[in-house]
């Protein structure tokens, strides 16, 4: 059974720093692309989001999206199953559900791959705020 379950979300004041974990089951990391998806509170299609990050053993590849480059760092222990995103120097812009997804095809990790995002969590909320 696939099962994906976040952790690590919270809330927390501008410039500081968190650390989101995604443990997976069901299917292996090392073949799967897996990331980050974030809505900002009040939306609630998909489409109103964006992929924050994603990370793909299989081809080496890694994507961030512009606004958090420099400061959230995507990594996975294949060896765990599990993907961590560290998000340091946050802004009231962050603020959202974070949502952990993964591929079921190879999907390469660029701007698009909400589009093969078939396995989802079911979030973890990130507050950033005075």
């Amino acid at each position: 059974q696939v099962q994906l379950v976040e952790s690590g979300g919270g809330a927390v004041q501008p410039g500081g720093s968190l650390r989101l974990s995604c443990a997976a089951s069901g299917f292996s990391l090392e073949y799967h692309a897996i990331g980050w998806f974030r809505q900002a509170p009040g939306k609630e299609r998909e489409a109103d989001g964006e992929v924050v990050s994603c990370i793909s053993s299989r081809d080496s590849s890694i994507y961030y999206t512009d606004s958090v480059k420099g400061r959230f760092t995507i990594s996975s222990d294949n060896a765990k199953n599990t993907v961590y995103l560290q998000m340091d120097s946050l802004k009231p812009e962050d603020t959202g559900v974070y949502y952990c997804a993964a591929a079921s095809d190879e999907w390469p990790c660029t701007s698009w791959f909400y589009y093969g995002m078939d396995y989802w969590g079911k979030g973890t909320p990130v507050t950033v705020s005075s």
